[in-house]
């Protein structure tokens, strides 16, 4: 286990925030980066956590943040592009400078978050651009590891927070039938298992995909969030071709708080694949959504 920093991109983000907690609580040098960084109210005096500001599409910045890291991990996303900064600057160009920059710097642990489902021939210009991002990172560094989580869950996550709004309408709309599956993934198990691969000589396999116990249905997400805060509401089916539209009268909005990327995940399953690194890999076990709901509610 290396004792240099371990530099941790998009670290004021849901899943970034709490690896850099998981690592400074193992007694790790931890640098936190981001472009708005503020020092966590839990960090206290002597913690071996370093605060810094820098745009991960300046390189420069970024070539000084790497100076003397022992492992990086690029938690940084872009979830609603604009004029200014489009899916590919992210996802793409500053990934691919990011772990160039890693091995000029002599970094040989790098882990690039991104998600179950990259494929370059998604409907999605999201998606399309976290599959070109891994393909850009492992051509600058081959022996990076691409990180697949499915959909995070935790406290004062987005998740189960925007589903638990949902039970106050009188009647709550169906990403059509609700019957995509998911297999939500707590944050803090992901955050754990990202520390075991930095802290490993050497991993087995360089792509992971990572989901928890439960594979549930959209539809049962909802029974089981609804039926944990005691309400009950009717679920109606609306179709996709609805959903596409609403996001689209949305979509001028500064942020809208539905995308036609978001729209296209729902309609199709977000489950881990055969072939790839998973919890058990890393002799862990993910937590079940089920039993989390009462902390994370």
């Amino acid at each position: 286990m290396t004792t240099s920093p371990t530099v941790v991109f998009g670290g004021t983000g849901f899943l970034g925030a709490t690896l850099v907690r998981e690592l400074v609580e193992s007694g790790r040098p931890t640098r936190l980066v981001a472009r708005r960084p503020a020092r966590p109210s839990w960090a206290e005096d002597g913690d071996p956590l370093e605060v810094f500001e820098a745009d991960i599409r300046d390189a420069q910045r970024v070539a000084e943040v790497l100076e003397g890291a022992g492992a990086v991990v690029n938690a940084t996303s872009l979830y609603v592009p604009s004029q200014h900064i489009d899916f590919a600057d992210i996802h793409v160009t500053a990934a691919a400078k990011l772990a160039r920059l890693a091995r000029e710097a002599g970094i040989e642990r790098l882990v690039q978050l991104s998600g179950i489902g990259a494929t370059l021939d998604s409907p999605s210009a999201y998606v399309r651009a976290r599959a070109r991002g891994e393909a850009a990172v492992l051509d600058a560094l081959p022996k990076a590891i691409i990180l697949r989580p499915s959909v995070l869950f935790g406290r004062h996550d987005a998740f189960l927070s925007n589903l638990a709004r949902l039970t106050r309408l009188p009647a709550i709309p169906l990403f059509g039938k609700g019957q995509s599956r998911l297999q939500p993934v707590h944050v803090v198990d992901v955050a754990r298992a990202i520390v075991r691969l930095i802290a490993t000589d050497r991993p087995r396999r360089y792509l992971f995909e990572l989901g928890g116990t439960d594979i549930l249905s959209y539809r049962e997400v909802l029974s089981l969030v609804m039926q944990h805060l005691g309400q009950e509401r009717p679920l109606v089916p609306l179709p996709f071709a609805a959903w596409h539209a609403l996001a689209l009268g949305l979509g001028w909005l500064p942020s809208p708080p539905l995308t036609r990327d978001q729209v296209i995940l729902m309609q199709s399953d977000n489950l881990v694949s055969e072939g790839v690194g998973t919890f058990a890999d890393l002799g862990m076990r993910p937590r079940a959504l089920r039993e989390s709901l009462p902390d994370c509610l």
